[in-house]
């Protein structure tokens, strides 16, 4: 089957298409996405996120236009949103080393004290019940507001107020006591 013809079962809603779609192209995809980031962790989610974005917008393909330069750009443009998000400056800020950290033996050590600390953080956060954790992930990694988070989490903003207020109390007690363990045992 031809690639349109394997789009025009997509858009009469043949599951089974979309498999073959895919399959067809995932590593173009993802040899071209490679490129572009260089990271192999990274180059799976973006190329599982192109296909992703490939399934919704399949209406939009045009026939006239070639599949695999429309695919690619899809592929392209959201590798270039990618970088522009916050997600990409975090990830930077987190791995980074800067000329200025380097020749400075404190500015070594304190990065490496930052990404302990993320690694604990993260670990606290797997102490915590699934609601308050979705409710702080949302809220300080993703940067929604309450009212936001109470329509994504189907409650109401008071329990999301207490899911908060709860879950950051829990992860303060997780962290000072492993702080605590942590000066025992020096």
């Amino acid at each position: 089957m031809t690639d349109y013809e394997l789009i025009t079962e997509i858009k009469q809603g043949i599951v089974s298409s979309q498999e073959v779609l895919v399959r067809r192209h995932y590593k173009l995809v993802y040899s071209f996405l490679y490129r572009m980031t260089g990271d192999k962790e990274l180059t799976k989610d973006l190329t599982q996120e192109t296909f992703i974005k490939l399934l919704k917008n399949i209406s939009k393909y045009q026939p006239s236009a070639d599949f695999k330069s429309w695919l690619l750009t899809l592929a392209s443009n959201h590798a270039k949103d990618y970088f522009k998000s916050r997600a990409h400056k975090d990830r930077l800020h987190t791995y980074e080393l800067t000329n200025q950290d380097i020749r400075s033996e404190k500015g070594v050590s304190s990065i490496f004290e930052r990404n302990e600390r993320r690694k604990e953080i993260k670990q606290a956060l797997e102490h915590l019940p699934s609601y308050q954790r979705e409710a702080i992930l949302l809220k300080y990694f993703n940067d929604m507001k309450i009212s936001e988070i109470a329509v994504v989490t189907n409650s109401s903003v008071p329990t999301v107020k207490s899911r908060l207020k709860q879950g950051l109390e829990k992860l303060k007690t997780y962290l000072y006591r492993g702080e605590q363990d942590e000066r025992n045992t020096n």
